[in-house]
C-alpha cells in the first residue's frame, strides 16, 4: 500500500479504524467463489440416467447368476461412458469465478487524508475513491466530483457509447466493472461485493440452469420407453415360462438375455462419439463447444435471441455517412485504417473531394485521440467518437501529420458536455485558423455561411436541421463541423468569443456498423426455420435501424422496451408470455429483463439460443437452452456462462454450428434407429421362440457380442456420418417431438419384423432339419451380424437411397462393417473366443445363403424410402 500525491485537494476520507470496522461488517469487496465439483463427483454424475439404471440392473442380475462375462461387458460400457462424460464436463461451471477477473485488483482510495493505492478487495462502503481514464471502477459509487468523466458500461448495459457522468446534475453513479474511458472523478462507495450490480449478476449465474438440453430431454423420454418395453417383455416371457413350468434358473437366464437384447448398450458410447465428432467439426468452423449436449441444442433451437453490440455489430463506433450542406452524400465503409475508403472519394470531382477533405480536417484537428499501428492494423486510444473521426480521416487518405505541420496547433478548447463542442486554433500563413466539431444545433448557431459547391453561401439553418434529422432518423449519431479564420492574437486570448461567423462544412453520421456477414447469416436462419430476436440496452430507434440493416424481419408494433417488459411482469407471467410471443426487438432492457425474456420465450415453446459477449448477457447465457458467447471481444464471464464460444465473434459461425448440430442429432437418430431395430428384432425372436417351446435362440453372451462388439463397431462408425447437404432446408424439430417420430417407428417396426421373423424362421427351419441347438445358434448369430451390416447402410440416411450415397464419403463406416464381419468370422477360428461365444466356422455356401436372406432387409428399407419420397412429392405438388 503506497501513498501518492492527490490530483486535487479532497476531504479526509475514512480512517483506518473506520475502514476495518466496516470491512468486518460488510465483508471483502469480492464475489463469492463457488465450490467446484470434484472429478469424482462429476464422474458419478454421469450415471444419473434411466438408461444407465437399466444397464446397472442387468449387470447386478448377471453377477447374481454368476455370469461374469455379461457383467464385465456391461461394466466396461458404463465405465467408458462415465470417463468420456466426466472429462468433457470437469472444466465447466466456473462463471462466478470468471466474474472476479473483472474486478480491478487495486484502487486509488482516500484514507486518513492521504491518497493510497490499495487492494480493491479492502474497499468498504463510505470509502472515497479516485477515478481516472483507463481504470476500472472497483465498486458501485455515487460520484461527488467529475472532470469530463465518461464510463464504458457496455458490459453491463449493452450500450456501445460511453456514458457521460456529471456529478453536478443530480445523483450520478458509477458501477463496478465499468471502464473509465475519459476524464477523472471522485466517488463515495455505496455498495461492494455481492451488493453491487455486478454482484447481483453473479448471483444469477451461480444458480443452476433452469433449462435442460433438448437432447437430454429426448434421451430421458427414450430411456423411459425402453425401460417400460423391457419390463413388459420380460413379464410376458416370465409368465409364459411359469405356465410351461420352466426352472427358475432358466427363467433368470432368459430374463437376462431379453434385457440384453432390448437395451441398446452401445448407445451411450455412440452418442458420446457422435457429439465428440460434432465438437471437432464445430471447432474447425470456429465454434468451441464447452458442454457436449449443447451441440444438438444449437441444432434444435427454434429461436436465437441475440444482443446487438459486439454480436450483430462491430462494437466500434464508425463514420458511415458524410453529408455536405448542399445535400452531397458520401457513404463510408468499414476499412482497415490504411486508407481503403479513399475509393469512396474517387467518384467526386476534385472540388468535391476538396470539400470532403476540409470537413475531415475539421474532424481530425480538434481531436485528442490517437491511432497507433498495431501489427497489420491500427488501434485507437481516446474517446470513441474522436477515434471514429480520426479513423475516417485516415481512411479517406488525409494525412494528419501533414495537416498539423501545415497548421501548427496553438491551443484548443477541449470538449465539455456543457459546451457540446470542441475547437482547436492553428497557425495559418496570414491568420489563425479555427476548426470546430460538435453537436449540430450548437455549430449551426455559430455559423453564418455554409460551404456549398465549393463557395460560401448564406447559411440555411432550417435546411441543415432537416438534413440532420433525416440522418438521425436512420439511427445515426450525427456530429457537425465548421471552420473559420480570425486575426492572430496571443495564444492565451483565444477563446469562445472567436467561435462566431464560421463556415459550416457539413455532417458526419456514425454508428456501430453491422458485421458484413450478419445479413446472410440471418437469412440462413430464417431459411432453416429459426426466428431471430434482438435484445439490447440501446434505444428503440437505434435498435430498429441496426435490426433493419442486419436483415431482421419485424414490424413497428414488434418493437418493445424495458418499460413494456416491466409492465408485463407486473401483470404476471401470462402477460409477459403474450408480449414475447409477438415481440422481435427488445430495446432499453436491463440484465434481469434479458433473463426474463429468455425464460418467457422458453415457456412459449421455443428452444432458445442466446448470443452475447458482455457481463449483462451472462445470466441469459447461463439459463438458456444453449448460450453462445463471443470469443474475441467477449468477457470471461460470458464465456464461462456459455455452452458454446465463437472464436471469430462471427454471427455467421452460428449458422455453421446449427448445421453441425443438426448433423450430430441426425447421426444420433441413425444410431438409435440401428440399435433399437436390431435389439427389437432380438426381442421378437425371443417372443416367438419361447411360447412355441423352442430353446433359447441366442445365449446372453452371444447377444452381448452382437450388441456391444459387432454392433458397437458399426454404430460408432455411423456416428461419424457427414452432412447430407439439406440440413438447413427444413425447420427445426418440434421441442415436444420424441426421438421416435412416426417415420422412425414405422421403419423400426418393418425392419424388426424382417429380422425377427426372418431369424425365427431360419432358427426353426434349422432345428427341423436336424441341426443341434449350438449349430443353429451359430448360424443364427451369423445371420444377425449380416442383418446388422445391411442395417448400418440403411441407417446412413432417413431420406436418401443407399445407392445414391457415395460409399467412401464415410470410410470409417465401410471399415466398420468389414471389421464387424471379419471380427465375427475370426472369432469362429480363435479357440478361446469361439468357446466363450459357442461359435464355429461355417461353409461358404452357408455364409452366401445367409447373406441373401439378410439382403431382404435392404430391399424392404429401400422400398420404404422410395414410398416416402413419392408421398412427400405428391404432398408438395398438391400444396403448390
Amino acid at each position: 500500500m503506497s501513498v501518492v500525491t492527490p490530483p486535487w485537494q479532497p476531504t479526509a476520507g475514512l480512517s483506518d479504524a473506520q475502514a476495518a470496522e466496516r470491512l468486518a461488517r460488510f465483508g471483502p469487496n469480492a464475489l463469492p467463489q463457488p465450490r467446484a465439483a470434484s472429478l469424482l463427483r462429476v464422474f458419478l454424475r454421469q450415471f444419473l440416467s434411466p438408461l444407465i439404471y437399466i444397464l446397472l440392473a442387468a449387470a447386478v442380475v448377471s453377477l447374481v447368476m454368476s455370469d461374469l462375462k455379461d457383467a464385465i461387458f456391461i461394466g466396461a460400457v458404463l465405465l467408458l461412458n462415465g470417463i468420456i462424460g466426466a472429462v468433457q464436463e470437469h472444466s465447466a461451471g466456473r462463471a462466478a469465478a470468471a466474474l472476479r477477473n473483472l474486478e480491478e485488483p487495486h484502487a486509488t482510495v482516500l484514507r486518513d487524508g492521504t491518497v493510497r493505492q490499495m487492494d480493491a478487495r479492502q474497499l468498504v462502503p463510505g470509502d472515497l475513491v479516485l477515478l481516472e481514464a483507463g481504470a476500472r471502477v472497483p465498486a458501485d459509487m455515487e460520484l461527488l466530483q467529475t472532470e469530463d468523466l465518461q464510463c464504458d458500461e457496455s458490459l453491463l448495459t449493452g450500450e456501445s457509447a460511453p456514458v457521460k457522468k456529471v456529478a453536478s446534475r443530480g445523483r450520478a453513479t458509477a458501477f463496478a466493472g465499468s471502464m473509465v474511458t475519459r476524464g477523472r472523478g471522485r466517488g463515495l462507495v455505496t455498495a461492494t461485493g455481492t451488493a453491487t450490480e455486478l454482484g447481483k449478476i453473479a448471483e444469477q449465474i451461480g444458480k443452476p440452469s433452469v433449462s435442460q438440453p433438448p437432447l437430454m430431454i429426448r434421451l430421458e423420454k427414450f430411456s423411459r420407453i425402453i425401460a417400460i418395453a423391457v419390463v413388459v417383455a420380460i413379464a410376458a416371457l416370465v409368465g409364459v415360462g411359469l405356465i410351461r413350468a420352466m426352472p427358475y434358473s432358466d427363467l433368470f437366464l432368459m430374463a437376462i438375455g431379453l434385457a440384453v437384447s432390448a437395451i441398446p448398450e452401445g448407445l451411450p458410447v455412440a452418442i458420446s462419439v457422435a457429439l465428440a465428432i460434432g465438437m471437432r467439426r464445430m471447432a474447425s468452423a470456429n465454434v468451441i463447444v464447452r458442454r457436449m449436449p449443447a451441440i444438438e441444442s444449437l441444432g434444435s433451437c427454434t429461436m436465437i435471441a441475440t444482443d446487438k453490440t459486439g454480436t450483430l455489430t462491430m462494437n466500434q463506433l464508425t463514420v458511415t455517412d458524410i453529408s455536405l450542406p448542399d445535400g452531397t452524400r458520401v457513404a463510408f465503409r468499414q476499412g482497415d485504417g490504411r486508407g481503403e475508403s479513399d475509393n469512396a472519394l474517387h467518384a467526386f470531382t476534385e472540388q468535391g473531394r476538396e470539400r470532403i477533405t476540409r470537413l475531415l480536417k475539421a474532424a481530425a484537428l480538434p481531436n485528442e485521440a490517437r491511432l497507433v499501428q498495431d501489427g497489420d492494423g491500427w488501434k485507437g486510444y481516446g474517446d470513441t467518437v474522436d477515434i471514429a473521426l480520426l479513423a475516417a480521416a485516415h481512411e479517406a487518405g488525409m494525412a494528419l501529420e501533414e495537416a498539423t505541420q501545415t497548421y501548427p496547433l496553438l491551443t484548443r478548447i477541449p470538449y465539455e458536455p456543457d459546451l457540446k463542442f470542441a475547437a482547436s486554433f492553428h497557425q495559418g500563413k496570414t491568420c489563425t485558423r479555427v476548426f470546430v466539431k460538435g453537436a449540430p444545433e450548437t455549430l449551426i448557431a455559430m455559423c453564418d455561411r455554409m460551404n456549398a459547391g465549393g463557395s460560401a453561401f448564406a447559411i440555411d439553418r432550417e435546411a441543415l436541421v432537416r438534413q440532420k434529422e433525416e440522418m438521425a432518423a436512420r439511427g445515426l449519431r450525427v456530429l457537425a463541423f465548421a471552420e473559420g479564420e480570425i486575426a492572430s492574437e496571443p495564444e492565451s486570448q483565444y477563446g469562445h468569443h472567436h467561435l462566431v461567423d464560421l463556415v459550416f462544412l457539413g455532417f458526419a453520421g456514425m454508428q456501430d456498423p453491422v458485421r458484413p456477414e450478419v445479413p446472410d447469416a440471418i437469412r440462413d436462419c430464417y431459411a432453416a426455420g429459426i426466428e431471430v430476436v434482438m435484445v439490447t440496452g440501446d434505444d428503440p430507434g437505434t435498435a430498429g435501424a441496426i435490426a433493419r440493416d442486419a436483415g431482421l424481419q419485424f414490424s413497428p408494433d414488434q418493437v418493445v422496451t424495458g418499460q413494456d417488459i416491466r409492465r408485463a411482469e407486473a401483470e404476471g407471467p401470462d402477460a409477459l408470455d403474450r408480449l414475447t410471443g409477438q415481440a422481435r426487438i427488445y430495446a432499453r432492457v436491463d440484465p434481469a429483463q434479458k433473463l426474463s425474456i429468455v425464460l418467457s420465450l422458453a415457456r412459449n415453446g421455443h428452444f432458445v439460443a442466446v448470443t452475447g459477449d458482455g457481463v449483462n448477457d451472462a445470466p441469459a447465457l447461463k439459463h438458456a437452452h444453449v448460450g453462445v458467447a463471443m470469443g474475441r471481444k467477449g468477457t470471461d464471464v460470458a464465456k464461462e456462462s456459455a455452452d458454446i464460444i465463437l472464436t471469430d465473434d462471427n454471427f455467421a459461425s452460428i449458422v455453421a454450428g446449427v448445421r453441425e448440430g443438426r448433423v450430430a442429432y441426425a447421426n444420433i437418430r441413425k444410431v438409435v434407429f440401428m440399435l433399437v431395430s436390431t435389439g427389437a428384432a432380438e426381442v421378437v425372436l425371443f417372443l416367438l421362440a419361447f411360447p412355441l417351446g423352442l430353446p433359447m435362440p441366442l445365449l446372453p453372451v452371444q447377444l452381448l457380442w452382437l450388441n456391444l462388439v459387432t454392433n458397437g463397431i458399426q454404430d460408432v462408425a455411423l456416428a461419424a456420418e457427414k452432412a447430407e447437404g439439406d440440413e438447413l432446408s427444413y425447420p427445426p424439430r418440434s421441442p415436444n417431438e420424441s426421438i421416435f417420430d412416426r417415420v422412425m417407428i414405422r421403419r423400426i417396426w418393418h425392419s424388426t419384423l424382417v429380422m425377427g421373423l426372418g431369424g425365427f424362421a431360419v432358427f426353426y427351419w434349422l432345428l427341423q432339419q436336424g441341426y443341434g441347438e449350438a449349430e443353429a445358434r451359430n448360424l443364427l448369430l451369423l445371420l444377425f451380424v449380416l442383418f446388422e451390416n445391411f442395417q448400418t447402410f440403411n441407417s446412413r440416411s432417413e431420406h436418401h437411397s443407399v445407392f445414391r450415397q457415395r460409399l467412401l464419403s464415410n470410410p470409417l463406416l465401410v471399415l466398420g462393417v468389414l471389421a464387424a464381419q471379419a471380427l465375427h468370422i475370426g472369432a469362429m477360428y480363435i479357440p478361446w473366443l469361439s468357446g466363450v461365444l459357442q461359435v464355429a466356422p461355417v461353409s461358404l455356401f452357408e455364409w452366401t445363403a445367409l447373406l441373401l436372406a439378410a439382403s431382404a432387409l435392404l430391399a424392404v428399407m429401400e422400398f420404404e424410402k422410395m414410398w416416402d419420397g413419392r408421398h412427400h412429392l405428391r404432398l408438395a405438388t398438391k400444396a403448390s
